[in-house]
C-alpha cells in the first residue's frame, strides 16, 4: 500500500519540480531583463539601424547613378575610343595582338566540351590566338576526356595547349598562375579568361578587344553573365534576381564613376601588363579574381563593364553547390577587407575618393554591412523585440528602408517582380550563410581558405538525375538536414507564437512566413536533388 502511495504521488513530484525551476527561471529572466537585456537589445537595434541606413544610401546613390547613366547614354563607346579592329594591308594578321584564352577546371566533366568548343569558336585570327587548358582534375578518366577534346581540336588546326600540373596549390589562382608561366604567354598582348562553364559568342574578342587597343589606361574589360538555366528551379531564379542586380547596377555603376570593380574571375579579358604589374595571381583568399583588381586599381589601373555583352553560364542548381559558393563568395571578400584595407588607404597613386569608394562602399558596405543587417536585424533583432516589448523598432527602420533596398534590387530581373516575396524570404535564409562565412572571413577562422568547386551540372547530367530520382527515391537525410537553418526556424516559430499570443504589432505574420522559408531550406527542399546510386 505504502508503495503504491509512493508510485502515484510522483507525478506531483515531478509537476512541483517543473514549476519550481519555471519560477526560478523567471525571477532570474526579471532580474536580468531590465539591467542587461533591454539595453543590449537597444543597443543591437540602434547599431541595425545605422547599418540599414548606410546600406539604403549605397542603394539610393547606386539607382541615381544608373537612372544618369541610362539618361545621358554615358556607354563605354562614349567615354573611351572605340574603332573596330581592321585588316593591315602590310603587316596582315600580325597586326592583330596575340591574345591568350585560359580555361581552368577540375572533374567538369558534365561541361569541358562546351568551353572548350564555344572558346575554339572564337573568331579572331588563327595564328593570334592560343586555347589554354589548364586542368586539375584529379579523375583520370576525365583527365583523358578533356585532353581527347583537346586533341581533337588541335587536329582542326586550333591553337590549342592542354596543361596540367602535379599539385593543386592556389586551386584557381595557381593553375592560372602556372599557365602564364609557359615560354609561349610570353609573345601574348591580352588574356581572356572563361571558367568551364562558360561560353563566349563567336565576337567576344572583336568586341573588348579594341578597347584595349585603343585605351592604355584600360586593364580589364568585364562582360555580363548569361544563365542558361536561371528557369531550372526556384532557387535559380532567385540568383538571378540577385546576380542582375550585381551586373545591372552595381558593376555599371562602378565603371561609369570610379573605372573599378571587382572582376567576375571569368568572361573578362586582362591587358598582361597590367596583370602583371599588379603582382599576377596571388592565393591568399578564396577571392583571387578580386583580389587581382584591387591590386590594379591601386596601380591605376581603369576597369570597362560591357552590359551589353553576355556571356553563357550556368548557375548552381543543387542547395549544396550554392551554399560553397556562397561561403566563397562571403568569406573571401571580408578576409581580402582584413588583408588590403590598410593597404589601400596608404596607397598614393590613386585619389581619395577612389580609396572612399573602395573601403567603404565596395568592401565595409556591399560586402560585409549588407550580409550581416540582413540575418542579424531581420532574422534575430527583431524578433527579439518581441519578448521585450519595451524595445521599439521605428517603423521607417522596419518598413519603409528594407522596401525601398527590395524594391531597388529588383529592377534587375524585371520579370520576376512576382516573385519578390519568395526573393525576400530565401536571401534572409541565405543570410546565415553569408553572416558566418563574413565572419571566418574577418576572424581568419577555419574554413577562411576553404575552396570547393561549384559543381556543374549540364543537360546531361539533369536528364540523368531526373531519370534516377524516378526510379530510386532514396535519400540520405543527414546531407540533406542543416541545423543552423533549422535552430532559426524554430526560434522565429517560439517568437511568432510569443507575438500572436501576447504582442500588439502582427510580427507573427512575416515570422512565421520566414521561418517556413528557413525549415525548407533546413530540411534540404530547394533546388535540385540529384539522388545517390
Amino acid at each position: 500500500m505504502d508503495r503504491l502511495t509512493s508510485t502515484a504521488l510522483l507525478p506531483e513530484a515531478f509537476q512541483g519540480t517543473r514549476d519550481d525551476i519555471t519560477q526560478q527561471m523567471g525571477i532570474v529572466w526579471e532580474q536580468i531583463r531590465s539591467p542587461v537585456v533591454v539595453p543590449l537589445l537597444r543597443l543591437s537595434v540602434f547599431l541595425c539601424l545605422v547599418m540599414s541606413v548606410m546600406l539604403f544610401v549605397e542603394k539610393v546613390y547606386m539607382a541615381v547613378v544608373i537612372v544618369l547613366v541610362k539618361l545621358f547614354r554615358w556607354r563605354p563607346e562614349t567615354r573611351y575610343k572605340w574603332e573596330p579592329m581592321g585588316d593591315d594591308a602590310e603587316l596582315g594578321n600580325a597586326g592583330y595582338p596575340m591574345v591568350l584564352i585560359q580555361i581552368p577546371m577540375y572533374n567538369e566533366k558534365e561541361v569541358y566540351q562546351l568551353s572548350i568548343g564555344a572558346a575554339c569558336g572564337l573568331s579572331w585570327p588563327s595564328d593570334r590566338i592560343i586555347i589554354q587548358v589548364l586542368d586539375d582534375s584529379t579523375d583520370p578518366a576525365i583527365k583523358e576526356l578533356v585532353q581527347i577534346e583537346c586533341q581533337r581540336w588541335a587536329s582542326k588546326g586550333v591553337n590549342i595547349k592542354y596543361e596540367i600540373r602535379d599539385n593543386r596549390n592556389g586551386y584557381k589562382a595557381g593553375a592560372l598562375k602556372e599557365g602564364m608561366k609557359h615560354s609561349y604567354v610570353k609573345h601574348c598582348d591580352y588574356v581572356a579568361i572563361f571558367d568551364a562553364d562558360f561560353q563566349p559568342e563567336p565576337d567576344f574578342l572583336w568586341r573588348t578587344i579594341p578597347f584595349l587597343e585603343h585605351n592604355p589606361q584600360i586593364g580589364l574589360v568585364q562582360g555580363r553573365w548569361k544563365f542558361v538555366n536561371s528557369n531550372e528551379c526556384l532557387m535559380t531564379r532567385m540568383q538571378e534576381m540577385s546576380l542582375d542586380y550585381h551586373f545591372t547596377v552595381e558593376q555599371e555603376v562602378g565603371s561609369s564613376t570610379y573605372a573599378f570593380f571587382g572582376f567576375n574571375g571569368t568572361a573578362g579579358v586582362w591587358r598582361i601588363n597590367a596583370l602583371n604589374e599588379a603582382g599576377g595571381w596571388k592565393d591568399r583568399t578564396t577571392v583571387e579574381d578580386m583580389d587581382l583588381a584591387v591590386r590594379a586599381s591601386l596601380r591605376g589601373w581603369k576597369f570597362i563593364f560591357l552590359g551589353d555583352l553576355k556571356v553563357k553560364s550556368e548557375l548552381p542548381s543543387t542547395l549544396k553547390a550554392y551554399r560553397y559558393q556562397q561561403h566563397r563568395w562571403s568569406c573571401g571578400p571580408a578576409n581580402l577587407f582584413r588583408k588590403m584595407a590598410l593597404e589601400i588607404a596608404k596607397n598614393k597613386k590613386v585619389t581619395l575618393w577612389t580609396k572612399v569608394h573602395v573601403i567603404y562602399s565596395f568592401f565595409f558596405v556591399r560586402k560585409i554591412v549588407a550580409h550581416i543587417v540582413t540575418f542579424i536585424f531581420y532574422c534575430v533583432v527583431i524578433p527579439a523585440t518581441v519578448l521585450v516589448p519595451e524595445v521599439q523598432v521605428p517603423n521607417w527602420g522596419l518598413v519603409y528602408i528594407p522596401s525601398t533596398i527590395t524594391l531597388l534590387n529588383a529592377v534587375g530581373t524585371p520579370r520576376s517582380l512576382h516573385l519578390l516575396v519568395f526573393w525576400i524570404l530565401f536571401e534572409n535564409v541565405m543570410s546565415l550563410h553569408r553572416t558566418k562565412a563574413t565572419f571566418i572571413g574577418l576572424l581568419e577562422a577555419g574554413r577562411v581558405n576553404e575552396w570547393v568547386v561549384t559543381e556543374k551540372l549540364g543537360d546531361g547530367m539533369k536528364t540523368k538525375a531526373a531519370a534516377k530520382a524516378a526510379k530510386i527515391p532514396r535519400i540520405r537525410i543527414g546531407e540533406r538536414l542543416h541545423l543552423l537553418e533549422l535552430l532559426t526556424g524554430a526560434y522565429l516559430v517560439f517568437c511568432g507564437c510569443y507575438d500572436l499570443a501576447f504582442g500588439k504589432n502582427y510580427y507573427y505574420l512575416y515570422l512565421f512566413f520566414q521561418a517556413v522559408a528557413f525549415f525548407i531550406v533546413g530540411f534540404g527542399y530547394v533546388g535540385t536533388f540529384v539522388p545517390h546510386p
